[in-house]
C-alpha cells in the first residue's frame, strides 16, 4: 500500500510541474514578446526548459516505478537519476542562453515596454511555483524520490529567477534600464550553479554512494539492539529511485540452530524496515565462537 501511495504521490508531482511550466511559458511569451525584456526572456527560456524538464520527469518517473523483472532485480529506479543528469542539462543550456543575452543587452540597453504586463505575469508565476515547491517537498519528505527532488531544486531556482525579474521590470520601470541585464544575468549565474547541484545529486545515486552517516549508525543500532545478536558490521548501503537496499552482517553464536539464526536475521531486517519504510534488508550470519560472549549471549536469552 505504501508503494503504491508513493508512486500516486511522484506521478501528480511530476504532472503538477508539467502543467505548471507550460501555463508560465505562455504567460511569459505573451509578457515577454510585448516588453522585450530580456529578464522575461530568460524566464521563459527557462520555463521552456522547464517544460522539456518535467515531461522527461514524468517519463522518468513512470519508467523507474515500473516493478522489478528479471533484467532488473533491483528495479527501475535509477531511472531518476538519469533524468536528474538531463534536467541538468536543460539547465545550464538555459543558464548560458539567458547569460549570453544578457551580456548583449548590456552593451545596447533599450527600454521596456508592457513592464505592467510583465509584473503581473512574474506575480502569477511566483504564486504558482511557490504552490508547486509546496507539493514537492511533501512528495520528497514521504518518498525520497530522487527525480523529484532535482525537478525541486530547478524550481526552487525558478522562485529566486522571478524575484529577481521582478526587481529588474521594477528597477526598469523606475529608470534603471541596465538593471534588466545586470539581474538577468546574475540569474543566469545561479541557474548554472543549481544545474551542478542537480548534477551531484544524480551522480550520488549512480556511483552508488553511502546513506547519511546518522541513518547507517543508526541502522547499526537497531540490529544490536535485537536480542540474541552479538555484534553487526560491515554495513553497506546505496540508493536506487526510493528504495534504500542495506547489507549488513551479524555475529551470532556459532552454536545456534540454523532456525534461530534465520529468525534473529529476520528480527533484525523488521527493525530496520520498521523505522526506514524505503529499507529493502540483506543480513549475513557470521558464527562467534568467542566463549565469553557466548555467555553473554546465554545471559542475555535468558
Amino acid at each position: 500500500m505504501t508503494q503504491i501511495h508513493h508512486a500516486r504521490l511522484m506521478r501528480l508531482a511530476s504532472l503538477a510541474a508539467l502543467l505548471t511550466a507550460l501555463t508560465l511559458v505562455a504567460a511569459k511569451a505573451v509578457a515577454w514578446w510585448l516588453s522585450g525584456s530580456v529578464s522575461l526572456l530568460a524566464g521563459l527560456t527557462d520555463s521552456l526548459l522547464d517544460g522539456a524538464a518535467s515531461l522527461l520527469n514524468l517519463l522518468a518517473v513512470h519508467y523507474a516505478l515500473r516493478p522489478a523483472d528479471d533484467n532488473h532485480r533491483f528495479g527501475h529506479g535509477k531511472a531518476e537519476a538519469l533524468a536528474g543528469l538531463a534536467q541538468a542539462l536543460f539547465i545550464a543550456a538555459s543558464a548560458v542562453l539567458v547569460g549570453y543575452n544578457g551580456f548583449e543587452r548590456l552593451q545596447a540597453p533599450e527600454p521596456l515596454a508592457a513592464t505592467g504586463l510583465g509584473i503581473a505575469v512574474i506575480v502569477l508565476s511566483l504564486l504558482l511555483t511557490f504552490a508547486l515547491l509546496l507539493l514537492q517537498r511533501h512528495v520528497v519528505q514521504v518518498t525520497g524520490s530522487t527525480a523529484i527532488h532535482a525537478d525541486s531544486l530547478h524550481y526552487r531556482s525558478d522562485l529566486l529567477l522571478n524575484l529577481g525579474i521582478l526587481l529588474a521590470l521594477a528597477l526598469a520601470a523606475g529608470g534603471w534600464v541596465q538593471a534588466d541585464a545586470l539581474i538577468g544575468m546574475a540569474i543566469a549565474l545561479y541557474i548554472f550553479w543549481s544545474a551542478l547541484g542537480i548534477v551531484r545529486e544524480s551522480a550520488a545515486v549512480l556511483m552508488d554512494e553511502e546513506l547519511p552517516l546518522e541513518v547507517r549508525e543508526r541502522m547499526l543500532q537497531l540490529a544490536r539492539a535485537v536480542p540474541g545478536v552479538l555484534d553487526a558490521h560491515d554495513l553497506r548501503t546505496r540508493r536506487s529511485g526510493t528504495r534504500w537496499f542495506v547489507q549488513l552482517h551479524l555475529d551470532l553464536p556459532a552454536h545456534l540452530p540454523l532456525a534461530q539464526a534465520h529468525d534473529l536475521c529476520e528480527a533484525v531486517e523488521a527493525a530496520i524496515c520498521t523505522e526506514f519504510q524505503r529499507a529493502e534488508v540483506l543480513v549475513h550470519a557470521d558464527p562467534d565462537d568467542q566463549p565469553a560472549r557466548a555467555q553473554t549471549f546465554g545471559a542475555a536469552a535468558r
